[in-house]
């Protein structure tokens, strides 16, 4: 499984060569080389998480190191999927090094396991649909803080008045908007959702939600960063440089979700 580890990371550092070769150079051969190391890469992860599926007999979400290991799947997988409606080879350049970085901490991530005692009480319908949505959240957040990323970077060489061939890549100001929002439109509900669900988990298992814990005040405060982004965007109608950089202000805030606040938390395995 080391071995399939290393071989997964090098087969993805390599098709995010590609992509950036491509984007430098609109070498067409270079992108479709780059999108089938990807596809084999998607392959590879789905073969590792069934083996940990099998060998734990359990689904593999519960230690910090698989938590990581999903989130990096299920961003390969949205790629893939972005990549049929949404030709900007850069979107899979952000994605897929947002993707390969997951991927490469989850090496240095706890995977001590989950005790038989802990996993009587852990695995649980509940939690594992908490956990699946959250991460399905993360990874919406992910495409919409990547949209607003190239907003941010057209806007600022477009206000400067330079424009590089590079640059028509990565579409209009508005799309890049409408995008992102889109993004985040399905991430709220998500992170809503599965919110709802840890807690009703908490209530049940543990006999309350221990609203002190640094990642469900943490989990909440994403929660309010994303919806005052969409009550913004939707009702007040803001627009332009400032909401794009509140939404990537957003997104730093759900990385202090995942990693700081993890390490801080007495609740939570990861």
């Amino acid at each position: 499984m080391s071995l399939l580890y290393v071989l997964i990371l090098a087969l993805y550092s390599i098709s995010i060569l590609g992509y950036f070769i491509d984007f430098m150079q609109n070498n067409q051969k270079v992108n479709r080389l780059a999108f089938w190391l990807l596809s084999i890469v998607w392959v590879l992860l789905g073969l590792l998480f069934a083996w940990r599926f099998i060998m734990f007999d359990r689904l593999p979400l519960m230690t910090a190191f698989e938590g990581m290991f999903v989130y990096a799947w299920m961003l390969v997988s949205l790629s893939l999927v972005l990549n049929r409606f949404v030709r900007m080879n850069v979107l899979m350049l952000l994605l897929n090094t947002i993707g390969f970085i997951m991927l490469a901490f989850s090496m240095a991530a706890p995977d001590a396991g989950v005790s038989e005692e802990l996993n009587r009480v852990l695995i649980t319908e509940f939690l594992v649909v908490h956990v699946i949505l959250l991460l399905l959240s993360y990874a919406a957040f992910t495409i919409s803080f990547a949209f607003s990323l190239i907003y941010l970077i057209q806007h600022r060489f477009l206000k400067q008045k330079k424009w590089l061939k590079w640059m028509q890549k990565f579409g209009s100001l508005s799309t890049l908007e409408r995008n992102s929002y889109a993004a985040s439109l399905i991430g709220v509900p998500l992170l809503l959702t599965g919110l709802i669900l840890g807690i009703i988990w908490a209530s049940i298992t543990v006999g309350g939600v221990p609203w002190a814990d640094w990642k469900v005040l943490t989990s909440f405060l994403v929660l309010g960063a994303y919806a005052v982004y969409l009550i913004q965007y939707q009702i007040f109608k803001r627009r332009g440089y400032n909401i794009a950089l509140y939404n990537t202000a957003a997104f730093l805030l759900l990385l202090i979700n995942y990693f700081l606040s993890g390490a801080l938390s007495d609740f939570h395995i990861w």
